[in-house]
């Protein structure tokens, strides 16, 4: 029989010891190598910012118009601080009529000084400096001072055009603090690392034993239902417990994902069958409610046509012609609930394309002429300028046809109806306002629900049925867009939005600008 071999899984105590040491051992590699290679030099940058900043504190006090000797307290103070810190000899020469150099300010140990100054000054110096840093008022370098037998980080230059300066520090001292510096942190070094083992191989002593409970613990989990995921993967003990909770996890996820499908398609279909039969209740309602009258007219008048109640031909045509008008009414009511319906059950194919509103508008305004004649009001639309927006162009059509035509039929007072283009940034609104009694408050909301009607008379005086602001809506909803109305105190205001963003090269067009 062939023997399985188990997979090699490797000890997290091991892991851990590993890990702890090998960072320790880099960390004092690392701390080794910038010491050796970059500590001296960045004390010199340190040193050369200590003089430079020296320089300034010296240069106020030697500025045109300046009196040294009056302010030569203050100057000893700060001067003797930042020297003290950084090790720090300096002194200050003026120039005497003889051309010699005449001392004004001295601290540290100045021997040969003096005369290293003058020798920079004239071009007389005979030693090789190592030039650092130099511009037009100081030099910084390294030499080697014969006289001393020492090696000095030196700047000199001129504060004034009689006087000049000179500051300098032992190198001896910046080699001997990057040698100590080096010693230090290489014992510290060692015995972090003495310290890191032993406490490395503590803390996976006492991580490994819980670890191995709960690998235990798992493996009798793993057909419970427990919502986990291990994603680090491994072969150690912690990989093994993260198989488990795997397992675990997918078994789950599997059955509840089943169970919310199967419950969200569930609690769809009954949201829809309600919904289908509220909205077949209120149809039938609605529609019996309103084909009541037509249809009544429609039997009196023919009857009466039938028994030949009047004789004369006036009265037969006033009877043909109730009974023509009530039918066009119930035949347009109708057009209209089909219509509804269709956009209410998503059935209709709404087209986005990118039109003219401005051109729709006229076209629509014109077709309304002759009924603006018959109500004597005055239609203004001042918008001249094209206006593009994205939007089912047969569908605003119809959207902007309601709204006029509603408008001139509750147009009153002046009789006015303006209409209007607005651009909100991207957001194109087309207001349609009529003079007029305003709506009453408690019927703002409920104007858009199918058959609702304000003034029930008066609609019925226009032949209106209550469903042309229903298709606004539907229709607006469709296009996810918004619609609303806004009562002012002489009148009433539709308004709709449609999306208007541009390309690049269109020009903006000369639109009303309104924030709201």
């Amino acid at each position: 029989m062939k023997r399985i071999r188990k997979p090699h899984r490797s000890s997290i105590s091991r892991q851990i010891a590993g890990t702890v040491i090998g960072v320790l051992v880099f960390i004092l590699f690392a701390n080794w190598f910038i010491n050796n290679f970059f500590l001296d030099k960045y004390y010199v940058f340190q040193k050369e910012n200590a003089l430079i900043q020296t320089y300034r504190i010296l240069q106020p006090f030697f500025e045109e118009g300046v009196d040294y000797w009056d302010h030569r307290d203050e100057l000893g103070t700060d001067l003797k601080q930042i020297c003290d810190e950084n090790n720090i000899s300096t002194i200050v020469c003026g120039e005497a009529l003889d051309g010699d150099l005449q001392v004004i300010v001295k601290y540290g140990n100045v021997t040969s000084m003096g005369g290293r100054l003058w020798g920079y000054i004239r071009g007389v110096d005979q030693t090789e400096p190592s030039i650092l840093r130099q511009n037009d008022t100081y030099t910084i370098q390294t030499v080697m001072d014969g006289f001393l037998n020492q090696e000095y980080l030196e700047m000199w230059g001129s504060l004034s055009d009689t006087q000049y300066f000179l500051l300098r520090i032992p190198v001896e001292s910046i080699t001997e603090s990057v040698r100590i510096s080096n010693e230090f942190f290489s014992i510290v070094a060692l015995a972090g690392i003495v310290l890191g083992v032993f406490l490395s191989l503590w803390l996976s002593k006492q991580i490994i034993h819980p670890i191995r409970d709960l690998t235990e613990l798992s493996q009798r989990m793993a057909n419970l239902d427990f919502d986990a995921k291990y994603t680090r993967g491994g072969t150690d003990e912690i990989g093994l417990l993260g198989e488990h909770f795997n397992r675990m996890s997918d078994t789950l996820e599997t059955v509840i994902s089943e169970l919310k499908t199967a419950n969200n398609e569930l609690k769809q279909d009954i949201e829809k069958k309600e919904k289908i039969d509220e909205m077949r209740r209120d149809f039938l309602s609605n529609v019996s409610h309103e084909l009541k009258t037509p249809i009544a007219l429609i039997q009196g008048y023919a009857e009466g046509l039938k028994e030949c109640i009047n004789d004369d031909p006036e009265s037969r045509e006033f009877y043909c012609d109730v009974i023509m008008d009530e039918s066009s009414k119930m035949n347009q009511m109708v057009k209209k609930l089909l219509t509804l319906n269709q956009l209410e059950f998503g059935n209709d194919t709404v087209t986005m394309e990118r039109f003219d509103l401005t051109n729709l508008i006229q076209g629509v305004i014109q077709s309304a002429s002759i009924l603006a004649q018959q109500k004597e009001a005055k239609i203004f639309f001042h918008q001249e300028e094209p206006v593009y927006v994205w939007a089912d162009e047969f569908k605003v059509e119809e959207v902007v046809t309601n709204y006029i035509s509603n408008a001139l039929n509750h147009v009153d007072g002046d009789k006015v109806v303006d209409v209007k283009i607005i651009r909100q940034g991207d957001v194109i609104r087309t207001t349609v306002f009529n003079t007029g009694t305003p709506i009453p408050e408690e019927d703002l909301d409920k104007i858009w629900i199918k058959f609702y009607k304000v003034d029930k008379a008066r609609t019925r005086e226009y032949g209106g049925s209550g469903i042309g602001l229903s298709i606004v809506k539907a229709i607006m909803d469709s296009f996810h867009q918004k619609c609303g109305v806004k009562n002012f105190e002489n009148g009433v205001e539709f308004w709709f939005e449609l999306d208007g963003s541009r390309s690049e090269n269109e020009e903006q067009p000369a639109l009303e600008q309104k924030n709201e």
